[in-house]
């Protein structure tokens, strides 16, 4: 996922690739791996940290005004990933947001993609729900009632992540009809203020450090200022693509910290753990092969046919499972010191498994390629 040539516009301020590489590497691997237990275990939020990955060019080179860049921002996920699952995550949370408001062709959210795109600002998404939602899997959390001006939003939303009073996320209702029948959905830029109360949620098992909140309406009003999309499907249909495989970045990053892991203790246990199965050049050579696939796919990341979707279902599939094989393996190399807390591959057997059910999880992508497969080709 490295070094993905494209024109870049002259005026980016993060127009120079290997720059861009270099910088994100350097904050993760100094600022971050020496967080990464705070985040996991103890619930650090580290907005301070994200801010310098955003005056990096983490969360910018996928836009169009910085040249759609999607190998690079893949990249620099997968190098945030490496040293701490929780912060990849969150990267993406934030990219597919800045993606939102681009992409809504709203001059008001266009006009706060500069500082979302620096870190000067944080957003994410509220679109687990809404996701299962579109395919059938369970029922539309929020709903949304047409009103002069805007839009009256009421429910509650279980699980957003990336998220704290004075932020933002992307969120879609239900508009029904007087007669309870579904009229469309509506996609907006859902402000944290003063309105909206922030619950906890039940404590994790990791990823703590995600500002994961509830998220209750009641009648909340969404302006025109905020609007994304109306109505929402079109747009979800365009943008699936990308949001998914952006998700790939995270998967990576788990993946290639282990196969670290596991190489880290070769000197010392490389007599022994020869007699382990999945050994560090055989996930290696795995996992270049999925990293070429998802180079290969972040050239037309906007591809809006069946196959190209399919590609992309199917490769985020193969990221989880090999995040959950890669980071077990990782644990049984490195042994006793491997099951310590605070230890990098115990950290990531939590992260992978987090990768292996987020939305789309892996019952979920198999659920839509089986959909997809099964769609008869119209005449």
């Amino acid at each position: 996922m490295n070094n993905v040539a494209v024109s870049n516009p002259p005026s980016s301020p993060w127009a120079d690739d290997a720059m861009v590489q270099a910088e994100v590497a350097r904050v993760a691997r100094e600022q971050l791996a020496p967080n990464a237990y705070r985040i996991d275990h103890e619930g650090y939020y580290p907005t301070d940290i994200m801010a310098d990955l955003g005056q990096a060019g983490a969360f910018a080179t996928h836009l169009d005004q910085h040249g759609s860049r999607f190998g690079l921002a893949l990249s620099s996920m997968q190098e945030i990933s490496r040293h701490c699952g929780s912060t990849g995550f969150m990267t993406w949370c934030h990219d597919v947001c800045g993606l939102y408001m681009e992409q809504s062709g709203n001059p008001a959210l266009l006009e706060r993609l500069q500082g979302h795109a620096a870190g000067q600002t944080f957003g994410g998404t509220a679109l687990s729900n809404p996701m299962k939602a579109l395919t059938g899997i369970e029922k539309m959390a929020l709903k949304a009632k047409k009103v002069p001006g805007g839009y009256r939003v009421s429910g509650t939303l279980p699980w957003v992540s990336h998220i704290g009073p004075g932020q933002y996320c992307g969120a879609i209702a239900a508009v029904d009809r007087d007669d309870g029948s579904r009229s469309h959905e509506v996609m907006f830029l859902l402000d944290i203020d003063d309105r909206v109360p922030l619950r906890p949620c039940p404590e994790f098992s990791g990823m703590e450090g995600t500002s994961t909140w509830s998220v209750p309406l009641d009648d909340y009003f969404v302006s025109e200022d905020q609007i994304i999309a109306d109505p929402a499907r079109p747009f979800i249909q365009r943008i699936r693509g990308a949001f998914i495989l952006l998700q790939v970045g995270i998967a990576a990053g788990v993946i290639q910290g282990s196969i670290d892991s596991i190489r880290a203790v070769e000197n010392q246990l490389g007599h022994v753990n020869q007699y382990l199965h999945n050994r560090p050049d055989e996930l290696q050579a795995e996992f270049d092969e999925v990293a070429k696939r998802a180079a290969r796919l972040a050239e037309t990341s906007f591809d809006g046919s069946k196959d190209y979707l399919l590609d992309v279902l199917e490769l985020r599939a193969h990221g989880s499972e090999l995040s959950l094989k890669a980071s077990q393996s990782a644990l049984l190399h490195q042994g006793a010191r491997g099951y310590l807390m605070n230890s990098a591959p115990q950290r990531r057997i939590r992260e992978a498994h987090f990768v292996a059910i987020v939305t789309p999880a892996i019952k979920h992508l198999r659920w839509e390629m089986d959909k997809l497969m099964r769609e008869e080709v119209p005449a």
